[in-house]
């Protein structure tokens, strides 16, 4: 039997070069970049670093690494760099740092692989470091590719929610002109789905329901809520992605009428409503409720009230640069009347400054926005979304309005649940005094020799009922004040 002969020294090398790189490759495919910078940090036991050729971090180091290796690695780079050269070797005191610039596509800075060793370095060391950046090249391209194409898509998905905001703040003309810019058309009618779940969930709805002509925005101030806006093509509330397993299991959902894209922001409260009906639901979704909203049974004479009662903000002129124009203000109006906890984050603004814009509201409008009547006024005002175009008529007050027969009915049917005969008589007169209140709970509860708790458990009732938030925003509390005094108006 032959004996094998041993590797002489060169087969050794290759050998244990061989092994180095296949070390690398693999550290790459687990973790990418940082696990080759790791394994390479654990062979050679020097400081490794990753840099831009500006001398800072690329990536960060995988071990500690001292004041002087990262000087003389700063060093090396410079050096390469005066040079045009794609390595370098410099020494200094007890310290060899090695300089390599990864391969990388013609225009562009790709980063430089510095390894600091004590002196005298191992022989191997440039080899190492050689087949560490070709592998690194690959690494580093692929991850910078995906975060290119992650920011790109936050750019879109932001411009998307851009015009989707727009389109509640109720400036569709300048919501269609950006949708154009982003290749996408917005429909005439449209349906409004607000979502609330895992955030992995909301991704998944907003990922298929992205896949057509759907434009999907975050909830201005609700971290866990997604808003889809989708064309309303027939009379079917459901789309297709709300069948997806990750979404009917894991997300409450609430679903508008199907209405004309000028009342984006129409859907938007109907879904909100919806969506507080829903997280009582076995099917976690629900649609908006009849008999709707009040806007549409005003009409004409709704637009034109509308127009009268928002003159002065259509006509408003800020009068320095820092002072809050017409738009401004309706919008803070929108963000105080539905979120009044939170209207500050919402709007971007000092707590002091939206203290500001209301008291300015108040001067303009002569509707004070901490009165539950003129809170409700407003927000009719604003739900009618009049431009201003329609044909102003004398302003006889709310009462005028709401007296007409068909508010009446509409009233009627809105709070027709709670005035069913199997209904507690209790409930309406609680609501009617919580409302009377402001929606105090304190004084309601002393009126009605309740505990506070106790009459929070009655409109958690009435919620049921009526299928409406009461107590946690966006609440249906306006539009309930506008039901019992059209019908305060008949007696």
């Amino acid at each position: 039997m032959r004996d094998t002969p041993l590797p002489d020294g060169r087969t050794l090398q290759r050998l244990r070069r061989a092994d180095d790189v296949l070390d690398l490759q693999a550290a790459g495919r687990r973790g990418g970049t940082a696990a080759v910078l790791r394994r390479l940090a654990a062979r050679t036991r020097a400081a490794v670093l990753l840099l831009h050729p500006t001398g800072a971090d690329a990536c960060p180091p995988p071990t500690p690494v001292g004041v002087a290796e990262r000087a003389l690695a700063r060093s090396a780079v410079g050096e390469a760099r005066t040079r045009a050269a794609g390595s370098a070797a410099v020494g200094r005191s007890t310290l060899t740092c090695l300089v390599v610039t990864l391969p990388g596509r013609p225009g562009t800075r790709p980063p430089v692989l510095a390894v600091v060793a004590p002196r005298p370095a191992p022989p191997d060391l440039p080899v190492l470091l050689a087949d560490a950046a070709t592998v690194l090249s690959l690494t580093w391209d692929a991850e910078q590719g995906r975060r290119q194409a992650h920011r790109a898509r936050l750019a879109d998905t932001g411009a998307r929610e851009a015009v989707l905001h727009l389109l509640m703040d109720g400036q569709v003309a300048v919501a269609r002109r950006l949708a154009r810019t982003l290749h996408g058309e917005l429909p005439d009618t449209v349906r409004m789905y607000a979502v609330e779940g895992p955030a992995a969930a909301r991704r998944e709805a907003a990922d298929r329901s992205a896949t057509g002509t759907a434009w999907v925005g975050r909830e201005p101030g609700a971290a866990g809520r997604t808003l889809v806006l989708e064309p309303a093509v027939d009379s079917r509330p459901l789309a297709a992605w709300l069948h997806h397993p990750a979404v009917a299991d894991t997300c409450h959902v609430g679903i508008s009428d199907p209405l004309p894209l000028r009342d984006t922001a129409t859907a938007h409260r109907q879904a909100l409503h919806a969506l507080t009906a829903a997280r009582r639901h076995p099917e976690r979704r629900a649609a908006h409720a009849r008999p709707g909203d009040l806007a549409p049974v005003l009409g004409p004479a709704g637009a034109a009230w509308a127009t009268a009662t928002l003159a002065p903000l259509h006509a408003h002129r800020a009068a320095r640069p820092q002072d809050p124009d017409g738009p401004a203000l309706l919008a803070t109006a929108a963000a105080w009347l539905h979120h009044p906890a939170d209207a500050a984050v919402r709007l971007g603004i000092h707590r002091n400054t939206l203290a500001a814009r209301l008291t300015h509201l108040h001067r303009l409008l002569g509707l004070d926005p901490h009165r539950l009547a003129d809170r409700a006024t407003l927000a009719l005002a604003l739900g009618i979304r009049s431009d201003g175009s329609s044909t102003p008529v004398p302003d006889n007050g709310i009462d005028a309005l709401l007296g007409q027969p068909q508010v009446a009915d509409w009233a009627r049917g809105r709070l027709r649940p709670l005035r069913a005969a199997d209904a507690p008589p209790a409930l309406a007169h609680t609501l009617a005094r919580w409302l009377s209140h402001d929606t105090r709970i304190g004084p309601t509860a002393q009126e009605l020799a309740l505990s506070p708790s106790a009459v929070r458990k009655r409109l958690g009732r009435i919620e049921s009922l009526l299928d409406c938030a009461l107590l946690r925003p966006p609440t249906a509390v306006h539009e309930l004040w506008l039901a019992h005094r059209a019908l305060e108006l008949l007696r």
